[in-house]
């Protein structure tokens, strides 16, 4: 896919040291975006997500620890994006985390901790974000990471579900309000992604999964960020407040 309109722009992925959020910066950096990536883990994981991205991609990587969720550190971060490239024309809101609880049996601190996670710590960035682009006057592209649970909803996975909503219903409203500024913001839905986050089902399970996808695979991080890679080029420069599902096709 042709990228070159991206060169010379800044990217901001969260949660970008591993499965996605990892795969969405090596793309981006393909293309010639200085990318930041940030995540909660650890230094260590960081770096070597940085040094990894640098390796294929010739491109250096910049590697922040940061809590997407905690609005002390979101400040930080993107002060520290400010003093350092004046810029940001991409956020990637990829940070969070996958939490299957029945309903009856979600503790209302682990419910805060879901949505604060995946639904809170995009609010922020997103805020944050659209400010930096705003003050640019250059425009910007957001792009949400949902889920198709977000879309159709699944047994065990209420409070996940609700916060993965709730990230479309951001992607909406925000797209209106940011129209104007030139601001694009889109999301995509991934059904059943093979990363470190699904590997630990069971082969009953992994084979109900497949059975219910009608292009009988699993999708890739790089199916993924191949179609965020497009929202956030120019050959995507009308497009906005749009959910795009990435699921082969799956009934769920």
């Amino acid at each position: 896919m042709h990228h070159a309109d991206l060169s010379g722009k800044v990217a901001l992925v969260t949660g970008g040291s591993r499965g996605i959020g990892q795969t969405i910066a090596k793309s981006l950096a393909r293309s010639g975006i200085q990318v930041i990536i940030t995540g909660r883990q650890s230094r260590e994981t960081l770096d070597e997500a940085a040094a990894a991205i640098h390796t294929e991609t010739g491109h250096n990587c910049l590697a922040l620890l940061s809590d997407a969720a905690d609005p002390e550190a979101v400040s930080d971060l993107y002060r520290t994006i400010d003093t350092r490239f004046r810029r940001l024309d991409i956020l990637i809101n990829n940070a969070g985390i996958l939490d299957d609880a029945r309903l009856g049996m979600i503790s209302p601190d682990r419910m805060d901790h879901m949505l604060r996670t995946n639904l809170g710590s995009a609010l922020l960035n997103l805020q944050t974000a659209s400010r930096l682009m705003r003050r640019g006057k250059r425009g910007g592209a957001v792009v949400t990471i949902s889920s198709i649970i977000g879309l159709r909803g699944n047994a065990g996975q209420v409070a996940y579900a609700s916060a993965k909503a709730g990230l479309i219903g951001m992607t909406l409203s925000a797209a209106k309000e940011l129209g104007r500024d030139h601001i694009r913001v889109n999301a995509v839905a991934p059904g059943f992604i093979d990363t470190a986050m699904t590997e630990h089902l069971d082969e009953k399970t992994r084979q109900k999964h497949m059975d219910s996808i009608p292009m009988g695979r699993p999708g890739t991080p790089d199916d993924v960020a191949n179609a965020v890679c497009f929202l956030v080029s120019d050959a995507a420069s009308y497009i906005t407040g749009q959910t795009l599902g990435i699921d082969g096709g799956m009934v769920i």
